[in-house]
């Protein structure tokens, strides 16, 4: 099982290779300047998310939009860090995924959660081609917490049912 130091260690790491990365970003490459790494397949790009995952919200104003984000966020950022802090209670005690998974989650959501709160938008800098469909771009945070929730899904899918 992974101890609790460990988890937050991993949310840690997370949280501070994402703050790494944007500020490298943001002090390398003006927003929307783009380096091609594989063409036609990567590219480093910095762009500003203002609204959510796959800039949901992106194009709306308001005070209400930054209030709904940074509510939201900061519900499941808590919602997470009770599921890791009591993990070894009520969890899955024999899947170590599901833990590296919840940990992933906190890091990202925490990363994401310090940019809107600190700018109001979220440094995104991975942008990924699939053939001719462009992935919308995104950042350590993000693929932590897409990373996360598979390792969750995966160890749900592992545990065995409840027999009453």
């Amino acid at each position: 099982m992974i101890s609790r130091r460990a988890r937050v260690g991993i949310a840690a790491a997370i949280l501070i290779l994402d703050r790494l990365t944007k500020a490298w970003i943001e002090q390398t490459f003006s927003v929307w300047d783009i380096r091609v790494v594989i063409p036609g397949v990567f590219n480093i790009v910095h762009t500003q998310n203002r609204g959510a995952a796959f800039g949901f919200l992106n194009q709306s104003d308001g005070w209400w939009r930054m209030a709904i984000l940074i509510g939201i966020s900061s519900l499941v950022s808590i919602f997470v860090a009770v599921q890791l802090w009591r993990f070894p209670k009520g969890g899955w005690p024999e899947k170590n995924s599901a833990a590296f998974g919840l940990s992933l989650m906190m890091g990202g959501a925490l990363g994401n959660l310090m940019d809107r709160i600190m700018r109001g938008t979220v440094t995104d800098f991975l942008q990924v081609f699939i053939g001719s469909y462009e992935w919308p771009s995104f950042n350590v945070a993000d693929s932590a917490i897409c990373v996360g929730a598979g390792l969750l899904l995966v160890a749900a899918w592992q545990q065995k049912p409840v027999v009453a």
